[in-house]
């Protein structure tokens, strides 16, 4: 390579030595050396995403993910898979409103021979004819499978009306788009968006830090340029209600509300006060909606967010018979947690949080995809100390507090099956 990246800064983000390494060409490179561990992990994520695509190619993200691995730099298809496959590398990767990942996981030890091969997966993917066109048929079967999958169905819907912009566009595309993309176009959407600006690497398990940060300058140095921004989220001015008509046994619910992004003052308290809704078998939607009512076969709710936007879910299956009472119960129990949280909730809901935090953290791929969503979401990873100690000093009076600035209401609400309901 004729450049070198200057690593212009290095820091030490936590007591468990995460480290971030941003380079001259706006790549970031977080990692977190395990050195109990024998296997490493690893996520490029690109800013490359359904809210930045030509809007006329809905569907081309998920088309690029799938087609660079369809041969890059001096292997084909076969030999490319193969390469990959000799050293035993588990992959995954994926293509979502906001980004594309690339990942993995291996033997530590191989780690210096598979970090080639996935740059020129970056870098220099082919789209040979004949091959790449397989990926859009499969994006266009995931989309036809949705007819059978009315749940994700609806939540499609449910997003799309929520974010009426470049945000509420489906990673699946449609079947418009996919059958317009092009070869041509592959190409010139990889040389328009795959860029370092923006782009994290993210690292861990067994690693030397030195070896990564030197084979990475290396490997990339020639990599220049920014990807397009990504626009900001777009949430729907006034809350609606919307039904899907499909000739099946059940009802299919979905609700979205305002969230928070996770650098709000309030975010732990929100999250903390969303586990205690919906966050499991103890949680108030099940025991209210189908324990004590019996009125669902599933019942749920959780927190999300795309950058700079907090927004929440709830989903409801139930029957067409009783699906307007489902619906009646679902929006109250929404509302009336805003009345107040007992201790013994906020204590079980956050045993719950930390549980999963912790055991998550543990394992090397959910911590790259966490350190990854963290330099997304906030520009820094969130040291696992400061992210306990915030969800431990959580309690019911500051959950009031929240609910007291920040109530539950505005809900848009988008039904699937053969009832159309009514909300006020």
């Amino acid at each position: 390579m004729s450049s070198q990246l200057a690593i212009l800064s290095i820091s030490m983000t936590d007591n468990r030595s995460t480290r971030t390494h941003h380079f001259s060409n706006g790549l970031t490179l977080v990692a977190e050396p395990m050195p109990a561990k024998q296997t490493a992990a690893w996520m490029f994520l690109l800013p490359v995403g359904a809210a930045n695509e030509p809007a006329h190619l809905s569907g081309l993200t998920s088309v690029q993910e799938g087609a660079c691995y369809r041969g890059a730099g001096d292997l084909d298809s076969r030999q490319f898979s193969d390469a990959l496959d000799n050293l035993g590398v588990d992959r995954s990767g994926s293509a979502t409103v906001e980004y594309s990942t690339f990942g993995g996981g291996a033997l530590g030890q191989s780690l210096p021979e598979i970090l080639p091969l996935y740059a020129d997966l970056i870098l220099r993917p082919h789209y040979p004819e004949g091959e790449w066109e397989g990926q859009r048929e499969l994006a266009l079967q995931n989309l036809a499978s949705l007819d059978d999958q009315p749940a994700q169905k609806m939540f499609q819907e449910l997003r799309k009306i929520y974010f009426p912009g470049a945000h509420g566009r489906s990673s699946l595309g449609t079947v418009d788009g996919l059958n317009q993309i092009t070869r041509d176009d592959l190409v010139n959407d990889h040389a328009n968006r795959f860029k370092p600006g923006g782009a994290i690497l993210a690292m861990a398990g067994q690693i030397d830090f030195d070896a990564v940060v030197a084979q990475i300058e290396n490997l990339f140095a020639d990599w220049k340029g920014a990807t397009p921004p990504l626009p900001s989220p777009e949430i729907i001015s006034t809350p609606a209600t919307h039904h899907i008509a499909q000739d099946i046994t059940q009802e299919h619910i979905g609700v979205a509300w305002k969230g928070l992004e996770p650098d709000h003052p309030f975010y732990y308290d929100h999250r903390v006060a969303m586990n205690v809704l919906g966050g499991g078998m103890g949680a108030r939607l099940f025991t209210e909606v189908r324990e004590k009512r019996g009125l669902v076969y599933t019942v749920h709710a959780g927190a999300y967010a795309y950058r700079g936007c907090g927004f929440n879910l709830a989903y409801a299956g139930t029957t067409a018979e009783r699906s307007q009472e489902t619906l009646d119960v679902l929006l109250d129990e929404l509302t009336k947690i805003a009345q107040g949280v007992s201790e013994d909730e906020v204590e079980r809901a956050k045993t719950g949080l930390l549980s999963n935090l912790i055991m998550s953290e543990e394992s090397s791929r959910s911590r790259t995809a966490s350190m990854a969503s963290d330099m997304f979401q906030l520009g820094r990873v969130r040291p696992l100390d400061e992210t306990t100690a915030a969800i431990e000093k959580v309690t019911a009076q500051s959950i009031q507090k929240y609910f007291d600035a920040i109530p539950p209401r505005d809900f848009t609400v988008v039904t699937l099956g053969p009832q159309e309901l009514s909300h006020s």
